[in-house]
This record gives structure tokens, sequence and C-alpha cells, in this order.
């Protein structure tokens, strides 16, 4: 069957709609699908409103229910195909409650034919505010899968000590991800470990909070900002830190960064919401956090530890590779499609089209 995938952001962006959706892209063009991506954060949507009804696909995938939803929904529409929208961490936790945006939230996904979230925790979250949708959820966990490309150049860049325990912050930064938060804890610990460094990587996608980080670490010689790294040398990136932050406020139940970090053996010291309470198993694959006398708490042991870095790195690692491989994640949405275009609606539309 031929595929529409419209999304808010694709490569070269490093947001996650993008990192999740070239994922799966790429593992279901290797299996053979007929797909054709649509970045609606770079294409108008008149234009890819024409290039999706000259496609003709059977079935049209969205990413994201406020920004990409409306349009995609309108699609399917038209071109009477079913419409499967995946569920986001915005979309999730924020635009389904907001007073502005709930009601083109819940209009997109009470007209999807079937609805896909991460994990259990986003389905029970979205089917108290809409009970009559639980019977068309489904989950599909997200998996994990890094593009080839050059080694980080992390130590040169920073002229980091052979002995440097770095605590990496893998975000775009924005307020929900609260990148300020472990500037504080850090400090405090920062003069008995003369090893420590503190390294954001991500663009800035809020100015003001952007700005607000900048200001922050300017008198902090252990902390610096990377700015966009390439998802293509995220793995060397990861491996060349000690321990991986998520600060975040909310989560769309797994956070690729966190899965990322995890399926390269490093132990993530997380915020204690939801989604990153999914993957992260407190002092078995990780440690979450409830507030800043927590993070510093058990920051001190991994700056202490190496020894605890490694063992709950690979115990993170194993858990990745047994429950998260890209093969489950890509059988998920190809069992979602074919269920949604039976082989005998597919050759309907063969005849259709002349074929």
């Amino acid at each position: 069957m031929r595929l529409a995938l419209l999304t808010p952001f694709d490569f070269p962006s490093v947001r996650g709609n993008a990192i999740t959706v070239n994922r799966i892209a790429r593992g279901l063009r290797e299996r053979g699908a007929d797909l054709q991506v649509w970045d609606c954060s770079v294409v108008p949507a008149g234009r890819v409103e024409r290039e999706v009804e000259a496609s003709r696909p059977a079935l049209i995938h969205a990413f994201h229910a406020f920004r990409v939803g409306p349009l995609a929904l309108r699609l399917a529409r038209k071109l009477e195909v079913p419409l499967l929208v995946t569920i986001t961490g915005t979309d999730g936790n924020h635009d389904l409650f907001d007073p502005d945006r709930a009601q083109t939230v819940r209009r997109v996904l009470e007209g999807a034919s079937t609805v896909t979230v991460f994990h259990d925790t986003m389905l029970t979250r979205i089917s108290r505010a809409l009970p009559d949708l639980a019977a068309k959820m489904v989950v599909i966990p997200q998996s994990v899968s890094f593009g080839a490309g050059p080694p980080y150049p992390l130590a040169g860049r920073l002229s980091l000590p052979a002995e440097a325990v770095v605590f990496l912050f893998p975000a775009g930064i924005r307020m929900v991800k609260n990148p300020l938060f472990p500037l504080s804890p850090l400090e405090r610990l920062a003069p008995r470990f003369p090893s420590l460094r503190l390294v954001y990587a991500g663009p800035i996608l809020d100015p003001d909070e952007g700005e607000r980080l900048l200001r922050a670490i300017a008198g902090r010689r252990w902390a610096a900002h990377l700015g966009t790294v390439p998802h293509s040398q995220m793995q060397s990136l990861l491996e060349a830190c000690d321990v991986v932050l998520n600060c975040s406020l909310s989560e769309g139940g797994m956070a690729n960064s966190v899965l990322e970090a995890m399926a390269c053996a490093r132990p993530v010291l997380a915020s204690d919401i939801e989604g990153n309470r999914s993957l992260v198993e407190d002092g078995v694959t990780g440690f979450l956090f409830r507030d800043p006398q927590e993070f510093e708490a058990k920051a001190l042991r991994l700056l202490g530890d190496p020894g605890l870095r490694r063992s709950l790195g690979l115990t993170g690692q194993t858990r990745v590779r047994a429950l998260y491989a890209p093969e489950r994640e890509l059988e998920g949405y190809l069992g979602q499609y074919h269920r949604l275009v039976p082989a005998r609606s597919a050759g309907d539309f063969l005849l259709r089209e002349g074929r």
C-alpha cells in the first residue's frame, strides 16, 4: 500500500518528532513500503494537500494531533482513506487539556480510525479524558536506531580532562525540558568534584528559555552548551559521556533521549514523571528524582561510583535490547496499516486507480 506520513518536523531537525518519524520511515522503506513524508514545518499546507492528493495514498499517518492532525483529517476524509494518528508528548500531555487547543485535538482524535501512543500511561491518561476513544487506541512502544556519522569531538570541543565525569543534557532548549533545573544542585557538588562537567546538546527552541540558560551557564566554567548536534553523531556523543539527564516536566510515554542513553549503556538521572517511569527503574536502570535535593543526592552517588554507573548502564542496555527493538516497533505499525487497509480494500483501491 502507499502511505502518506505527515509530521510537524523531519530531518535535519533533531526534535523528537523528527527522530521518531525518520526512524519509522527508514525502517518501513527497508521492508519495501511505498511511502512519502511531508514535513509540515517547511512545506506549506496547500502544497502538502496538493501533493498528498496527487499521491493517492491508501492510508494517512499523522504524527502529532494538534500540529498536523487537522490537515491530515481533512485529507483523509477527502480521499476517503483511513487516518492513523500517533500521539506525542506535547499534544497528549498539554494540547489535549489546553482550553485553546483541546477542541482541535479532540476533533482529530475522534475522526481518526486508530490512535497510537508510546506507552500504557498515555493510553490511560487520554482514555480518562475521552472514554469513547479507548476502543481505537493502541500502544506501540518506541525503539532506538542511530544513523551513521563521524564521531562527535567532545573532548576537543571542550578541552576535557581525562578524568572528567560528564553529565549530558540532550534536548532542545524549551521550558517543558526544564533545562535550568540541574544547575543549582550540580553547583553545590562542583567544588567537591573538579572533574564534573555539565553539557547541553540541542537547539534553542524557545528563545527566552535559551537566553536564560546561556546567561546562567556563562559564569559556570563546568557547564557548556554545544548547540545542535546532528542525530548521526548522537551515539558517539552519548558514549563519550558518563550520565544522561532528563529533567522534563512531561514526556509522551517515553523519550527518545532516554531510550538512546540506555541503548548506549549510559545511566539516566531523570525526573520522576510518568513518561520517564515507563523506562527508568529507580536504582536498576538509572535514578529518578522528585526535587533538587534528591537530584543532588543521586548525582553525588553517580559522580563518586564508576562501578554504579557501569552497572546501571549495562542493565538499561539489556532492557532496551530485549523490549524496544526496532522490529517490534515496525511490526506494530505494519499490523495497524494492514488492519485498516486489508487486502480487499487495497484491491478496490487499485481498481479505482485503473491498475
